[in-house]
C-alpha cells in the first residue's frame, strides 16, 4: 500500500499541518479578541504569530521524545502506578523543555526586530504553561495510542502459528514458527513465514514486509530473529533483518558499511557490526 510505504512522511506532514493550523487559529483569535475592544492594538501584528508559532514549533521538536517514551515505557496495566508516575514526570520535563525552547525562539525573533521579549513573572508563567503542557502531553499520548490501534486494525496484526498446530500462540513466540495468522478488519488469513522479505524494528513491534504490505507483530527484533534464523533470516542492522533468499545484491560503501538490495528493489543498510554474521549464514 502507498500509505504503508510512505507512512513516516504522511505522519510528519500531518503533524506539521496540525501544529501549523492550530497555531494560526490561536494567533488570529488573539488578534480578533484585541480588535473587539476597538482602538489600537496593544502589540504589533506579527507578535501573536510569533508567540503561537514558537510554541507549536517547540512542541513539534519535542514530539519524537514522547514517541520514544511510549515505545520504551508502554502503558502497562500490571504496573499502572509506576507507568503513570513515569508519564507524569515526563510531562513536567516536557513542559520545562517546551517553555525553554519557546522563550529562546521568541527572544531571538524579538532581538532581530530590535525588540525585547519579557516572559513575565517566572513562577506564575511556568505554572500557567505547566497546566497547558500537561494536558497537551496527555492528549499526545492518547492520540498516539489511538492512532496505532486504528492502524493495526486496518493493516492487520500478525500472530505466530506453531508448525503442526492450529492454535494461535498470541503471547510468546515459539522456536518453530512456520505460518502467521493475520487479523484484519474482522477477517483472518494465513501467510507463510517464508514470504516475509524483510523486518523492521518499531518500538514494541516488528514490522514484517510482505509483498509491499506491512504487518506488525508484537516482539522485539532481537527476540524474533533468534526464532527465525533457522528459517533463513539474518539481522543486518540494529533496526533491520532480511530473508537471505530475497537478497539480490550487496554493495560495499566507502563508510565501511554496505548496501543490501532486495529482489523487490528495496535498499537497506548493512552495518559493519553484522557483516560477519551475514557472511557466515550466506556461506
Amino acid at each position: 500500500m502507498h500509505y504503508q510505504r510512505n507512512k513516516m512522511r504522511y505522519e510528519m506532514l500531518f503533524l506539521f499541518c496540525y501544529f501549523f493550523i492550530n497555531a494560526t487559529v490561536l494567533a488570529t483569535s488573539v488578534l480578533m479578541e484585541a480588535k473587539r475592544t476597538g482602538g489600537t492594538l496593544p502589540f504589533s501584528l506579527w507578535e501573536p504569530f510569533t508567540w503561537e508559532y514558537t510554541s507549536a514549533l517547540s512542541s513539534l521538536l519535542l514530539f519524537p521524545l514522547i514517541i520514544t517514551l511510549i515505545n520504551r515505557v508502554p502503558l502497562n496495566g500490571q504496573q499502572i502506578k509506576r507507568t503513570f508516575a513515569i508519564y507524569f514526570s515526563a510531562a513536567i520535563v516536557f513542559s520545562f523543555c517546551h517553555v525553554l525552547l519557546m522563550v529562546l525562539m521568541r527572544k531571538f525573533i524579538y532581538a532581530v526586530n530590535s525588540r525585547h521579549y519579557d516572559f513575565g513573572n517566572i513562577s506564575f508563567e511556568m505554572l500557567y504553561e505547566l497546566r497547558k503542557d500537561i494536558w497537551s502531553f496527555v492528549f499526545f499520548v492518547i492520540f498516539i495510542h489511538a492512532y496505532r490501534f486504528i492502524l493495526s486494525r486496518l493493516q492487520g496484526e500478525a500472530n505466530p502459528i506453531q508448525e503442526g498446530e492450529t492454535q494461535i500462540e498470541s503471547q510468546q513466540l515459539t522456536t518453530n514458527i512456520d505460518r502467521l495468522l493475520i487479523k484484519k478488519l474482522g477477517k483472518e488469513f494465513i501467510i507463510k513465514i517464508e514470504h516475509v522479505e524483510w523486518m523492521e524494528a518499531s518500538g514494541n513491534y516488528v514490522n514484517l514486509h510482505i509483498d509491499e504490505r506491512v504487518y506488525p507483530i508484537r516482539s522485539t527484533l532481537t527476540a524474533l530473529i533468534a526464532k527465525l534464523e533457522n528459517k533463513g533470516f539474518c539481522r543486518i542492522h540494529r533496526s533491520h533483518a532480511v530473508r537471505l533468499d530475497a537478497i539480490e545484491s550487496i554493495t560495499p560503501l566507502s563508510s565501511g558499511d554496505s548496501e543490501v538490495k532486495m529482489q523487490s528493489g528495496k535498499r537497506l543498510n548493512l552495518s559493519r557490526r553484522y557483516k560477519d554474521g551475514l557472511k557466515l549464514m550466506l556461506s
